[in-house]
């Protein structure tokens, strides 16, 4: 079931020449019902107020490793920590193997979780909110640019 807009977020990656996906900010506007930007609360970008680039996703990703993907407190300042290497993910768009599943939390919403899915090749493919919210996101489509 698909509903309404409620944000819509630029985000600002790189990958280095090892493979790490770095992640250097974020242009987030939160919308009415109406599709009005009502907070751009949450943006944040590298170099600005102290803020520091984080990964969003390692290269040689272990089970147990630990890393800030945001790190522009009090603004945002989201952590991961990697769950699995080796899930099986059905999404709308089709099933996936040896997919990245990580546990994201943050300090600044301290009951906040959610496992995320991302998968070789192709980045994020599923989150699912497990605990202070029910927010699944699912990938339905890929979109390649000529």
């Amino acid at each position: 079931m698909q509903g309404l807009l409620e944000e819509n977020t630029f985000d600002y990656f790189a990958q280095d020449m090892d493979g790490n996906v770095w992640y250097f900010g974020e242009d987030t506007m939160e919308l009415d019902k109406k599709g009005r930007v009502v907070s751009t609360e949450g943006s944040w970008r590298t170099g600005v107020n102290g803020a520091r680039p984080g990964i969003i996703m390692e290269a040689h990703p272990k089970v147990g490793d630990h890393y800030f993907q945001e790190n522009a407190a009090p603004v945002a300042q989201d952590e991961a920590t990697v769950l699995n290497l080796r899930e099986i993910v059905a999404v709308p768009f089709g099933k996936f193997t040896n997919c990245l599943q990580t546990k994201e939390f943050t300090q600044l919403e301290p009951g906040n979780i959610e496992h995320k899915f991302y998968a070789h090749g192709v980045g994020f493919i599923y989150g699912i909110v497990v605990k202070g919210g029910k927010e699944r996101l699912g990938l339905v489509n890929i979109i390649r640019q000529p």
